[in-house]
């Protein structure tokens, strides 16, 4: 029976963590183990109400056996779950995975990584968006230009010479500068319009700005989040029923599996999966202490700064980019766009590209760019010598001038090894693989678990509710 696989793989945990939260005073509490089996078993056969699992625990059989006759209320299960389980879910789940391990059903150093949306237990229209925090302080910053050019057209005199910096002004600058032009027009003829203009950014702007420093301060480089739960981000989901493309409030879910075991799991607050694979990897060696042998992953996780990970750690990679697929397209076309860098031959001697009608593409310099993350990418800059009259200028060249190619070699390296890892007799079994492993765990995640969201709020607390989720996904797969 299920409920007996539970009670024997807790038992066999270590929970030192959880017990050291305990006061020693007081009268005695729920022991961690039972509260532990209880909230599990309920997530594996779908009981996630803490208030439903009360009413188990005294009419369900098989939870009066878990919990041994024991009768926690409501609060203490909630408490136990928000509060106790608080960063050690992790440690507790990683526990698990080994425990299957050792029992040979699953095997942890060869994973499959696949990431989905799953909605957050928030409100869809309480949102802050990071786009329109930042038109309004520039729309305050022009304004506050415009009063300062008025006042110096009118009291040149008193205003003075020095102009303050009006790019992404402060509260406390707004306020100062506002007083200034105050005093500059004090006594002198003002137009109307500006002396309300001048009362309503004396009134509202310094308050306005603060406002904005506090939400881009839980932004935290995010472009938006939600008033009701503050960590989850406005994503696309691909539950679109209404199919015009609405945002809703999500955490990005990223897992590893074996087997169609959860080996390890993540969330993020950004909807992009390339982010994402470096910390979710890191967060493996966290429990484990060693980073996997091998990663099976799709198109969305492959970057450079992913591949130059992957290969510092030795991990043999099967990480799909973009184009991988767009190449094996043009591979089987008899006529070949001549806009794709991958099908202009390159000369290694004397470092220079063909384009199609023939003509060198000597270099022209180098440039370096840093993604989101601080990334640095180095760029070589190619650029041929006359496109003038060459009858192929409107598939080949975008724009006017000579074409030009900026090329990242060392991305270009990672993705011709990338490539031929992916297209040999292993690479293909591997991508046949990783479907047919991960995608039936997030099924069971999202649906056969009848889950539409999560019960929780705050990526803390919903940290531990995917936790306790993975744990009874992989003792139900070990049950049955």
């Amino acid at each position: 029976h299920p409920g007996r696989v539970v009670h024997q793989i807790i038992e066999r945990i270590d929970l030192s963590e959880v017990y050291s939260r305990y006061s020693e005073n007081g009268s005695s509490s729920y022991h961690p183990k039972m509260l532990l089996k209880v909230l599990v078993y309920g997530y594996l056969e779908n009981c996630y109400s803490s208030r439903k699992l009360e009413k188990a625990v005294r009419e369900n059989i098989v939870f009066m056996w878990l919990a041994g006759m024991q009768r926690p209320d409501h609060h203490t299960i909630n408490r136990f779950r928000s509060e106790r389980l608080r960063d050690v879910i992790g440690d507790i789940f990683a526990q698990v995975v080994l425990l299957l391990h050792e029992e040979g059903l699953l095997d942890i150093k060869e994973v499959y990584t696949d990431g989905t949306k799953i909605e957050a237990n928030a409100n869809r229209y309480t949102f802050v968006w990071g786009k329109a925090i930042k038109k309004s302080k520039e729309r305050i910053s022009s304004q506050l230009q415009e009063l300062w050019d008025y006042a110096g057209s009118v009291a040149s005199a008193e205003l003075g010479t020095e102009e303050p910096d009006f790019v992404n002004p402060s509260a406390g600058k707004v306020t100062q500068t506002i007083q200034k032009i105050n005093q500059a027009l004090e006594g002198k003829t003002v137009d109307k319009k500006v002396k309300q203009k001048l009362g309503y950014a004396q009134k509202n702007w310094p308050a306005k700005l603060e406002e904005y420093a506090q939400k881009e301060e839980v932004l935290a480089g995010r472009n938006s989040y939600s008033k009701t739960d503050p960590d989850a981000t406005f994503m696309r989901m691909k539950e679109d029923h209404m199919r015009n493309g609405q945002l809703k409030p999500a955490y990005n879910l990223q897992l590893s599996t074996h087997g169609r075991f959860v080996v390890n799991y993540s969330l993020h607050p950004n909807p992009n999966d390339t982010l994402t694979l470096k910390p979710h990897l890191q967060q493996y060696h966290q429990h484990y202490g060693f980073y996997p042998s091998c990663c099976t992953a799709d198109a969305g996780y492959g970057s450079e700064e992913n591949y130059c990970f992957l290969e510092q750690n030795r991990i043999e990679a099967y990480v799909k980019y973009n184009t991988f697929h767009k190449e094996l397209r043009q591979e089987s076309k008899s006529k070949k766009v001549h806009g794709l860098l991958e099908n202009l031959y390159y000369d290694p001697q004397k470092d220079h590209y063909i384009c199609p009608m023939g003509q060198a593409m000597k270099p022209s310099g180098e440039s370096t760019g840093k993604t989101s993350t601080g990334f640095v990418q180095h760029y070589r800059h190619y650029v041929a010598k006359n496109c003038q009259g060459c009858p192929l200028t409107a598939s080949c060249r975008p724009g006017a001038g000579n074409k030009t190619l900026r090329v990242n070699t060392r991305l270009q390296q990672q993705k011709t090894r990338a490539r031929q890892r992916l297209t040999s007799e292993q690479g293909i079994q591997k991508r046949r693989q990783r479907a047919t492993d991960v995608e039936p765990v997030f099924a069971d995640f999202k649906h056969n678990k009848g889950r539409a969201r999560f019960m929780l709020r705050g990526a803390e607390k919903v940290a531990i509710e995917t936790g306790l989720i993975a744990i009874a996904h992989n003792l139900a797969k070990m049950a049955g």
